[in-house]
């Protein structure tokens, strides 16, 4: 039996499922996430970056405004490793030059009633960090030796927690 359908027809129809196939499949894409940004301050209150490498590498950390609005996640700072950051933990002052780092956009003042997140990745795009959200009063409960993170549970909630230096060397692996 033959078809009465038109092939230029069938043709258009037959793309148009290729096409929407193709798109769904990589409409989902995402960096992978290997490594968990965290912050902590310093014995006199800077703010430092914290980042555990679980197993493959980072080489960049952004901090920016944590907006869900596109248009006001502004980059506030931007930082490269000297080398790229393998298996283990990593600090760095973000308000000051540091071994082992460049800022690449120096540290913006930070403001009161705007929430922040510190972000990790490669500059190839092949792995990131999960970010960690603070706000300023967030930072100012923070003593030296103290984490914060987002930590992700077992069926998938995220909430921020704040731990030791060694339990967040200890723990933030385990769900990523």
């Amino acid at each position: 039996m033959w078809s009465t359908t038109p092939r230029p027809v069938f043709r258009r129809f037959v793309g148009t499922v290729v096409v929407g196939v193709a798109l769904a499949v990589t409409s989902g894409c995402t960096v992978p996430i290997d490594a968990v940004a965290g912050i902590s301050v310093t014995s006199d209150g800077h703010l430092l970056g914290v980042m555990m490498v679980c197993g493959h590498k980072i080489d960049d950390a952004v901090l920016y405004v944590d907006s869900a609005d596109v248009d006001k996640q502004v980059t506030v700072g931007s930082w490269t490793a000297d080398r790229p950051l393998t298996l283990g933990l990593a600090t760095w002052p973000l308000d000051a030059p540091a071994s082992g780092w460049r800022a690449t956009k120096s540290l913006a003042p930070l403001t009161t009633k705007t929430t922040y997140a510190l972000y990790g990745g490669t500059k190839d795009n092949s792995w990131s960090s999960s970010s960690v959200s603070f706000t300023l009063a967030d930072r100012d409960r923070l003593t030296p030796g103290k984490v914060r993170y987002d930590s992700i549970s077992d069926n998938g909630d995220e909430s921020a927690i704040t731990v030791s230096m060694a339990e967040f060397k200890t723990r933030a692996c385990q769900n990523t």
